[in-house]
């Protein structure tokens, strides 16, 4: 998958606003070239809402291990709630588990960062998780669009 592939496919449920940080809109330049997904029905960000999912182009402070800085490298990070979260990881967020390697592409994967938090992550999504990042991707944008409704009884 690429990264225009994913913000079409999100980008395709109703309500989903993708917002793609630039040098022209105010934004920290840390977060140029990232994408972030937001339930939005009537369009304007939230100021409350954290986004359902991101894709980060580069290593943030704290988070080298994914080793982003590779050419043609970005991570898909998805808020797919605990049930999925167990589903990949085979442990509840916040429980210790395997040392993973955060490196590793086109495999699902515990947030190297925010996965104590339930956040799954996706470097390189390819042919053995195309299927398994859009639906991951779906169930987040379902959550989101849940708590959306429950925040403004709509």
């Amino acid at each position: 998958m690429t990264i225009d592939e994913i913000i079409y496919f999100l980008e395709g449920f109703d309500g989903v606003l993708a917002i793609r940080p630039g040098p022209d809109d105010g934004s920290p330049k840390i977060s140029w070239g990232d994408v972030f997904f937001f339930c939005s029905p009537d369009g304007v960000v939230p100021k409350t809402a954290q986004p359902f999912a991101t894709i980060v182009t580069k290593d943030y402070p704290g988070d080298e291990s994914s080793r982003l800085d590779r050419p043609d490298t970005f991570r898909v990070n998805i808020a797919a709630g605990k049930e999925a979260f167990i589903d990949w990881t085979g442990h509840a967020p916040g429980e210790p588990a395997a040392d993973d390697d955060p490196s590793v592409t086109d495999t699902v994967i515990a947030h190297p960062v925010y996965g104590s938090v339930g956040w799954l992550a996706v470097v390189n999504p390819g042919r053995r998780t195309s299927e398994a990042t859009r639906e991951l991707l779906r169930t987040a944008c379902q959550l989101a669009h849940a708590r959306h409704e429950r925040r403004h009884g709509t």
